[in-house]
């Protein structure tokens, strides 16, 4: 496989990784809370972070990348969107449930798009905007209020809700992080694997910094119940680490947008973990939407 060709399988490993990172976090957010879950995908992702940085130095044989102000500006306004969007998502999670809070963070599609091409000068060809708009709907029909009379009423009140707004604000968080990301590889010198590693040491870095700054000055028991649950918190982080090298190499090989669309697969497994572990089903819409999924998750791929 080409270089150009393995942000495909990349891609579809991080969703997968991401969706088992979600669900530890979900199961932890009731002892630690909202921000205490944010946090353990960051502080407890840094050392595999850092050790897979360290495993791409020493088999590539090559030096750490020279910093500038760019990648650093890039990297820090991801690092802040990525914690402020998971904050929100993992709220819309507790709000709704697991499977309809991941999609409603899938709305950064659009948003990844338009600021993709507005930042860093990405392309959008019209089968990207074909698929980015096929699994738009794919995620509206996945998002019905619950309890609503009706399948076109249960829909606006499903956008029109707490959840929603929470949830679209999740997807513009998303959104920037991943330009960010994209912007910061571009930035360095460096081949595509190793800039990856980097501006994924950098991130986490820069958000247990922030964050995990933050709660030590306002809770500092929500940072020790962490070490405390060690072992879920160490999965979490694991997964999130093994989830961000995916999406880091993909950011830096090919456009966010692209990227992000095919992404949605981590949606598939979601409704997949969120039968398998939460006891959550999906109604005829919703099956609807997860198949307008389908579709633009094969255009994208296909037309790339």
């Amino acid at each position: 496989m080409t270089p150009e060709g393995l942000w495909v399988p990349l891609t579809v490993w991080a969703g997968f990784a991401q969706t088992l990172r979600n669900a530890a976090q979900r199961h932890l957010v009731e002892d630690v809370g909202t921000l205490g879950a944010t946090l353990v995908r960051f502080l407890f992702g840094l050392p595999f972070a850092s050790a897979y940085l360290a495993a791409v130095l020493l088999i590539g044989g090559e030096s750490l990348p020279r910093l500038t102000s760019g990648f650093v500006g890039w990297v820090v306004e991801g690092g802040i969107a990525q914690i402020a969007a998971t904050a929100l998502l993992l709220r819309v999670m507790a709000d709704r449930n697991f499977a309809v809070g991941v999609a409603f963070s899938k709305t950064e599609l659009v948003q990844v798009a338009v600021f993709g091409a507005a930042f860093l000068g990405d392309p959008a060809s019209a089968l990207t905007v074909t698929a980015v708009l096929l699994a738009t709907l794919g995620v509206v029909l996945l998002s019905p209020a619950p309890g609503a009379a009706g399948r076109l009423r249960g829909l606006v009140q499903g956008w029109t809700s707490r959840s929603a707004v929470l949830g679209v604000a999740s997807g513009a968080g998303f959104a920037l992080a991943a330009v960010g990301y994209r912007g910061a590889a571009l930035e360095l010198d460096a081949g595509f694997t190793l800039a990856a590693a980097y501006s994924l040491v950098w991130a986490q870095a820069v958000q247990v910094a922030i964050l995990g700054g933050w709660l030590l000055a306002r809770n500092a028991g929500v940072v020790l119940t962490l070490f405390r649950l060690w072992q879920p918190s160490l999965a979490a982080g694991f997964m999130g680490a093994a989830a961000s090298v995916g999406w880091f190499t993909a950011f830096a090989i090919e456009p966010a947008s692209h990227v992000r669309t095919l992404g949605l697969v981590e949606l598939l497994f979601s409704l997949a973990a969120a039968r398998r572990f939460f006891a959550e089903s999906l109604s005829r819409v919703e099956l609807a939407g997860v198949a307008l999924l389908a579709v633009a998750l094969v255009l994208i791929t296909l037309g790339t």
